[in-house]
Formats: structure tokens, C-alpha cells, sequence
């Protein structure tokens, strides 16, 4: 038993940088949530008008000598007047305790994002309430039949439809249910069956697609009889078989299979509930002359400051009181760190995309480079890790299109060159290929890894295989046996 002194160095995860680190993965939205949630729970904090955000900082009265150290704090922090940083006519005191241990770097100048010109979403991109599909049957039963026996036994066979448009129901349960005979039920079924989304109320694809074919007055019998007896090899795509079992020739069950093709297994669908989500780019990059220009977008983003009032309560208050203001001013002045931190990261981070990808700028997208994660931490002088958690959920706005920052990172094959050709240059050079091939002699995997080849491209075939499945093209096989679009 010993009593020794040691000293070591460890990483600590205080929650204020937890907290730091949770800001660098949020988008914009995401990050303004936030930052209003801080507002609302910490009153120190409060929202910069936006008069004062206007004003140049040049044309503001200096602080006194005596002024706190938080009024010369990052750029979300604007200097103040003298009105707004006096309380009573007297001037609050130096903060009790040392807030450099909370801070940063000095902040870089804020973008001009917040004074430009923004149009407005079109009247279309806005969320609509349309008619669901269980008012739209409901409506179409009423105007069906007066008998209120069926009616019931309707709106409850209605009631059972989902959101795509199937029965989920038995009719035995929905006879049960209703004190009615499943002959009754059968009928009512019938009778919703021919209602529009036409295929609505079948129990299963099949029936779905029976539906639709046999809604047509005179329904082709190929059609009807491929669905009803060889289904299954139908979703297998084996029309070669289908061709021999109906004793036609293949150009035929072709037809029909281009008919059954085009019909909607989901009839419910156009009714769902529309969800639609619109990207806001967190970072935008313009082309300017010869050079690119990184323009972070901060709309949204309240600009920060601590209250006056309550640092001036420092000074006049003790215990509790004192310890509860000054954990709240820590928290403040890390929240508006951290967010100046965050978007001064961004911005780096897109700048060195910048330098890495201006062929991919200039020219678009055959010509993105391969990069990593650790050749853009180099470059800036940061931890991969870091910039991981700065890509993630995160959109750039290019000349060449609206990108999420993570597509920027992939890998690359060698060429005879020796430079190395991204993965996603050779996906677009196969999906050309594959565009552009004859559709009665498509090419194979290996016939697509020699013409890469013969471009000087090391690429084997499982390699063009998995390229190929990821872009969700079919195997040369089952793209011969596709029909053609018309």
C-alpha cells in the first residue's frame, strides 16, 4: 500500500462537448431546431433584431474598457451599443470566471447569404389536402346503391382497405362483424370491386391484376390467362416457358406481358398522402469569374448573443443564484462557439472539395476523382472522423447539380495511366453502355469489363457485376427477355 502522484493525458466527453460534436452531423434545418429549442430553454440567450444584425460593425459606438469579454465574442455576436449593453445607466462587471476555456478560434467573417435575394416555393411545391381513398369509395357507394343493407356491408368492406388498396379482411370476419350472410358481403365486394381506382378491394395481387384486365370490355384472353394460369412464371420472367405452354409464338406473350407490365399493382397509390420533402443545400458553390466561391447558407440561423440584463446579475448576486446565471452564460457562449465552429468547419471542409474536384466542377460528372475521408482531413488539418461527422446529412448546391457532401468520397479503379478513375465515372460509362446496347444482343458483364478495359481501365467482371447491381440493372439475360419500351 502506496500513495503515488502521476500525471496523464485522456479525452474527456464533457457534455458541453458532446454537444459541440452533435452540432457538426445536423443539417441547417436540423441545426435551426436546435438553436431555437436553446432560446427558448436559456435565458441568457437571446436573438439578435434584425436592425442590428444590418448595422456595420464599423459604424457601431466601441464598447468601454470595462465591457465584458462576451461582447467581443464570435460574429454571431455583433457589438452592441451602449444602450443595449448598459442596464440602468451603469455598466456590468468583468465575469467572474475565465470563459476562454469555452471558446474557440476567432471566427471567420459571416457569408452574405442572410442579404440575398431569395425566391419564393412555387404555389405547386406546397403541401395540398386531397381526397383520401376511403372518401373517394365511400362517395362512388353512395351514388352506387340506396339500399342501406349494402351500404353498411360496403362502408365496413371499405373500411378494411389499406392505403395501396387491398382488402385486409376476410370475407367470413366481415360477415361476422356485420350479423350478415357471406353471400351478402360477396355482392357488396362486387359492387366496390367496379369502383374506381379500378383493381381496388382484390386480396391479392392476382385478383388486382385480374381486376384491371377484365375492366376492359373486351379483354385480351393472353393476357387474363398468363395472369390467372402461369403466374409464377411470369414473375420469374420466364416468357420462353409461358410461349411454349400456350403453344404461341414468343412475340406474342410479349404483348401481353407489355400490357400486363404497365398496369398498376398499387391502386390505391395516387391517393396515399403525398410526403414530400424538399433539400435545402447547407452550402452553396458559385462560379465567379475563374474561381469557385463557398457560400454557407445561414438562413433561418437565429445570430446569438447574452443577454445583458442577466450578466449584469452577476455582479449583484451571490450563491445559487450566482452559480445558476454563470453555468447558463457558459452554456450561451459554448452554444454560439459551437455554432460558429460548425459552420467555419463546413466551409473548410467545401473549400477543399473544391480544390480536390474542379475538373468535376468544370466538366461534371465523368470526371470526379477518387477521394477520402483522410485526404480532405490532411488537406484542412483536422481528423477524418471530423470531417465524417461535418458530410453527414448534409447538401451542396454546384454548377453541375444538387449533391449531398458524402458523394464526394468514394473510391476509384486504376487506369493505364496510373491515375486512378472514380467508381462513380465507371458507373456512368456502364449505364451508357447498357443505354445505348442492342437490346436483342445485350451486353454481358464481360463483354462490358473488355471495352472498360480497352479504355484503359483495370476493372474485372464481378467488379461490373457489382457496379451493375447497384445501379439496379438486370443481368444481360433478363434484359434480352425485357419488353421494349414503346
Amino acid at each position: 500500500m502506496r500513495l503515488s502522484l502521476r500525471q496523464s493525458q485522456r479525452v474527456v466527453m464533457t457534455p458541453l462537448l458532446q454537444q459541440a460534436i452533435q452540432l457538426l452531423q445536423l443539417s441547417t434545418l436540423d441545426l435551426e431546431q436546435v438553436v431555437r429549442k436553446e432560446l427558448d430553454e436559456n435565458p441568457l440567450l437571446e436573438e439578435l433584431p434584425e436592425e442590428t444584425q444590418d448595422v456595420d460593425a464599423d459604424a457601431v459606438a466601441p464598447t468601454e474598457p470595462g465591457a465584458p469579454e462576451i461582447e467581443a465574442a464570435p460574429a454571431p455576436v455583433e457589438p452592441v451599443s451602449k444602450e443595449t449593453s448598459s442596464v440602468d445607466g451603469e455598466r456590468a462587471d468583468e465575469l467572474p470566471f475565465d470563459l476562454t476555456q469555452a471558446v474557440f478560434d476567432e471566427p471567420e467573417e459571416r457569408t452574405p447569404v442572410s442579404t440575398e435575394e431569395r425566391e419564393d416555393l412555387p404555389f405547386e411545391n406546397l403541401g395540398r389536402t386531397g381526397t383520401s381513398l376511403d372518401e373517394h369509395l365511400n362517395e362512388q357507394l353512395r351514388w352506387a346503391t340506396d339500399d342501406p343493407r349494402t351500404v353498411a356491408i360496403g362502408e365496413a368492406i371499405i373500411g378494411n382497405i389499406d392505403d395501396d388498396g387491398y382488402l385486409r379482411a376476410e370475407v367470413d370476419e366481415i360477415a361476422l362483424g356485420m350479423g350478415a350472410s357471406i353471400e351478402e358481403v360477396e355482392q357488396a365486394l362486387h359492387l366496390v370491386q367496379g369502383f374506381d381506382p379500378t383493381g381496388v378491394a382484390a386480396r391479392n395481387v392476382l385478383e388486382c391484376l385480374i381486376l384491371q384486365l377484365t375492366a376492359d370490355s373486351e379483354p385480351d384472353p393472353v393476357s387474363v390467362e398468363i395472369v390467372e394460369k402461369h403466374f409464377e412464371a411470369l414473375e420469374r420472367r420466364r416468357y420462353t416457358e409461358i410461349a411454349r405452354a400456350l403453344k404461341l409464338p414468343l412475340d406474342r406473350v410479349m404483348e401481353s406481358v407489355e400490357e400486363i407490365q404497365a398496369l398498376e399493382p398499387k391502386p390505391g397509390r395516387r391517393f396515399a398522402v403525398s410526403d414530400q420533402r424538399y433539400i435545402a443545400p447547407d452550402v452553396s458553390i458559385h462560379k465567379v469569374g475563374e474561381d469557385y466561391v463557398v457560400v454557407l447558407n445561414e438562413e433561418g440561423i437565429p445570430r446569438l448573443r447574452v443577454n445583458a440584463l442577466y450578466r449584469s446579475l452577476l455582479r449583484r448576486s451571490d450563491g445559487d443564484a450566482k452559480q445558476y446565471v454563470e453555468q447558463k452564460v457558459r452554456s450561451a457562449v459554448w452554444l454560439i462557439k459551437s455554432v460558429e465552429q460548425r459552420q467555419r468547419t463546413l466551409r473548410k471542409v467545401t473549400q477543399s472539395l473544391v480544390k480536390f474536384q474542379r475538373d468535376f466542377l468544370d466538366r461534371g460528372v465523368a470526371h470526379l476523382r477518387p477521394l477520402a475521408l483522410r485526404d480532405v482531413g490532411e488537406d484542412i488539418g483536422m481528423h477524418e472522423s471530423t470531417i465524417s461527422r461535418v458530410t453527414t446529412n448534409k447538401y451542396v448546391e454546384t454548377p453541375q447539380g444538387l449533391f449531398e457532401l458524402k458523394y464526394f468520397f468514394h473510391s476509384g479503379i486504376a487506369s493505364d495511366s496510373g491515375e486512378m478513375v472514380s467508381s462513380v465515372s465507371i458507373k456512368k460509362k456502364i449505364r451508357d453502355m447498357v443505354a445505348a446496347e442492342d437490346s436483342g444482343k445485350p451486353l454481358s458483364d464481360q463483354e462490358v469489363a473488355q471495352v472498360l478495359r480497352g479504355q484503359g481501365l483495370n476493372i474485372a467482371r464481378r467488379t461490373v457485376a457489382k457496379y451493375r447491381e447497384e445501379l439496379g440493372i438486370m443481368p444481360s439475360h433478363q434484359r434480352r427477355l425485357a419488353p421494349k419500351k414503346r
